[in-house]
């Protein structure tokens, strides 16, 4: 007889990148401190990789009790590859541990495999943050997650209706806002002074700098970085620079930041504990690349952000775009935008959540329809107008 309590609930949570943990992290702790739920985390991905700072060390740190480590790929090894490694590892894993639902963020490639998976064998699959644009191949993959999952955690109502256009229930959708939101309105965040010393950082003034491959634009990345990296030195101003995501290109955008490594005005780092970031971002002058974070972190925190390129194209319309700058890859634009976003005066905003993400998650996961729901799906298809359609007689 199986010695598990029956109404015990597994929740497997699959983590990829530094990014995804920090917005799962509130999640897993809640799901823990829940009587009546199990929590399990399947470490994989960039997690798993020396070179950017093994940071599956943190999420050991923090303590958690049921944690598996898997490596799913290489330093250069294409998308395709790392996807069917994931999905092999985290198979087995999910056949060994038997789940009762499986939790997975954002529009990496560990989301799809653990949605491929979950699908597959009737587990029921939530996916935290789908319905946004993303840029480049990561849109594609948010989306296709979404028809992969059963029960979608949205950050707002424009999340939710391009979940709804996407042929998903209503029933199935839950606005929760962005659980990273929570972890930033927290009062346990270090002090800039303990995050300056952990990471010996000895500038009083500085910008954040994170810039990531734009995979279907890697024929151009060469250039575009160089120009970026130029920009950088001839501003004459002090940085933090962070290793982008391990996405194809990645390698070409190492090897140009080089040029900052032992520079006295950069300090690189190939990765930054969530929360150490988050006061970091919360005490800069501004932050500059093309990460989400100065579309959607920087905000609430009302800090200006310099937008390069056309990786978070699109994004814009989903929130208040005063605190942002776009600019293309050209030095003289970027050196403009780095004089005019020190001279800003941003208002905090954000439609991406009030803090209360975790609150709205557990009390999702304590509802009976939640377990009791079929995890057969059916399109559900947007009814649309008949005017103005031909009508032949």
């Amino acid at each position: 007889m199986n010695s598990r309590v029956i109404t015990m609930k597994r929740v497997v949570f699959l983590t990829g990148t530094r990014a995804d943990y920090g917005k799962l992290k509130s999640l897993i702790q809640k799901v823990e401190s829940q009587h009546g739920f199990e929590g399990y985390i399947f470490v994989t991905g960039m997690h798993m990789i020396s070179k950017y700072g093994s940071t599956y060390r943190e999420i050991e740190r923090d303590g958690f009790e049921n944690i598996y480590k898997y490596i799913n790929q290489k330093l250069g090894v294409g998308m395709d590859i790392a996807l069917s490694n994931t999905i092999l590892g985290f198979s087995n894993y999910i056949n060994e541990i038997q789940p009762d639902i499986i939790v997975i963020h954002g529009d990496r490639l560990e989301a799809l495999a653990g949605a491929i998976v979950g699908s597959f064998n009737n587990i029921k699959v939530i996916h935290i943050e789908g319905g946004e644009i993303s840029g480049t191949i990561d849109e594609s993959i948010r989306h296709a997650v979404t028809k992969l999952s059963h029960f979608h955690l949205v950050a707002n109502e424009e999340a939710k209706a391009r979940v709804m256009q996407l042929g998903e229930s209503e029933d199935s959708i839950f606005i929760i806002g962005s659980p990273d939101i929570d972890v930033m309105f927290s009062k346990d965040l270090p002090s800039i002074h303990k995050a300056k010393e952990r990471y010996q950082i000895f500038f009083r003034e500085y910008g954040i700098f994170m810039y990531h491959p734009v995979t279907t634009e890697v024929h151009l990345l060469r250039d575009h970085i160089k120009s970026v990296v130029q920009a950088l030195l001839a501003s004459n101003r002090n940085y933090v620079v962070v290793y982008p995501n391990n996405d194809e290109g990645t390698s070409i955008i190492l090897e140009e930041i080089q040029a900052l490594e032992n520079h006295e005005r950069f300090r690189v780092f190939p990765s930054i504990r969530f929360e150490y970031f988050l006061t970091l971002l919360k005490h800069s002058k501004f932050i500059i690349g093309n990460s989400s974070a100065g579309i959607r972190e920087s905000g609430v925190y009302s800090i200006p952000a310099i937008d390069i390129g056309s990786r978070q194209k699109g994004r814009y319309n989903q929130t208040k775009k005063e605190h942002i700058i776009h600019v293309n890859e050209m030095v003289d634009e970027i050196l403009e935008a780095i004089n005019q976003a020190e001279a800003m005066i941003v208002k905090t905003s954000s439609l991406f959540g009030d803090g209360r993400s975790t609150e709205r998650f557990i009390h999702l996961l304590q509802q009976e329809k939640i377990w009791d729901q079929s995890p057969q799906k059916s399109f559900q298809d947007i009814k649309v107008p008949l005017a103005g359609m031909h009508r032949g007689g």
